[in-house]
């Protein structure tokens, strides 16, 4: 009878919160903070307590534009933008370096309605990526811009400029000399620099931060946007799935909004941004069952990290292969819902 009891307690308390959270229908902005090795033994209280006031600011500034009647692509450029100005995360401020010692950034954000999207990659000197992604949608005939390129136009755009130093943390670059040290001690056991198919960063990088926003107006129209600093010691121009719409940033209003984070490569050859949707779109999955089989798909090939990913009903997903992802949510009645770890 007593393990009857506990057995009881363990599903009220674990297993019936997960159910509703998939049942639910009313949820209006999803955020993630990154996906990865994030494990509550290796967390202090006080940096724990800091992730979730964090993610909380980020959900209660664009909640308050969504139940004021604004848009989803207000909502996820400003929820975003909270996060990209907050060090703890690998976007904007506190974004990680390459392995030249620079924060390269990335950022696309996608409207539901009309497909339009902007993104901008390798960029250094704009103070939010992602406000820059939206100009390129909204005021150029592009989606993407890189590089001096992009920055020029973000700056003829009344984009904020900011010196190159803005988002350097000095913990950033600890990581980085430990992803070199890292790095050469593989290098000599590999010998992977002599292969010219494999030129590049050796180790895998575990400390995701990327930042993503989908979001569901009153409208009824979808949006998506995602910010990235990329991979700790990437060289040669490196850019992963975030700025590449399809691959790590994607929003419809007939399937769902979508924002990755985690291995980019495995999501560039996956293209699981459009993935997650035409699963829904072609074979009529949910979003939980597309976001799972996505999320999959890249776990077989060798690939890890998450997705949010937010339908037209408001029905919401949070997928992923990590020990943790920083994620959030709140529901159309103002509810805020924020996890770290895998359970």
């Amino acid at each position: 009878m007593k393990g009857f009891l506990l057995s009881g307690v363990i599903w009220l308390l674990f297993v019936a919160p997960v159910m509703a959270q998939q049942k639910a229908s009313s949820y209006v902005l999803v955020i993630h903070g990154g996906a990865g090795t994030i494990l509550k033994k290796n967390m202090t209280p006080e940096k724990e307590a800091a992730y979730k006031a964090s993610l909380k600011a980020a959900l209660e500034t664009g909640y308050k534009i969504l139940q004021s009647g604004g848009s989803s692509l207000d909502a996820v450029e400003a929820t975003v933008r909270v996060l990209e100005d907050d060090s703890l995360f690998n976007a904007g401020k506190g974004a990680v370096f390459t392995h030249a010692g620079r924060n390269e950034l990335d950022a696309a954000i996608m409207n539901g309605k009309t497909k339009a999207a902007g993104a901008v990659a390798g960029v250094t000197t704009v103070r939010n990526p992602v406000s820059a992604a939206r100009a390129v949608m909204e005021k150029s005939e592009h989606v993407m811009m890189v590089g001096p390129g992009a920055e020029q136009f973000a700056k003829e755009a009344g984009l904020e400029i900011v010196d190159p130093s803005y988002f350097r943390t000095e913990q950033r670059w600890k990581d980085l000399q430990n992803a070199i040290r890292e790095d050469s001690i593989a290098a000599a056991k590999s010998n992977a620099y002599t292969n010219p198919g494999k030129l590049g960063t050796i180790n895998h990088d575990y400390k995701f931060g990327t930042v993503g926003a989908v979001a569901l107006d009153k409208q009824g129209n979808l949006a998506a946007a995602t910010s990235t600093g990329g991979m700790t010691n990437k060289k040669y121009g490196r850019v992963g799935d975030s700025p590449i719409i399809g691959a790590g940033t994607y929003a419809n209003n007939q399937t769902a909004a979508i924002s990755c984070t985690g291995w980019g490569e495995y999501y560039i050859r996956n293209v699981v941004a459009y993935d997650l949707s035409a699963l829904m779109e072609y074979k009529g999955f949910s979003v939980q069952q597309a976001g799972n089989t996505v999320i999959k798909k890249v776990g077989d090939m060798g690939g890890d990290g998450g997705l949010i990913a937010l339908d037209k009903k408001g029905n919401m997903t949070m997928s992923f292969n990590t020990e943790g992802m920083y994620r959030g949510a709140v529901t159309k009645d103002g509810k805020i819902e924020i996890a770290i770890y895998k359970n």
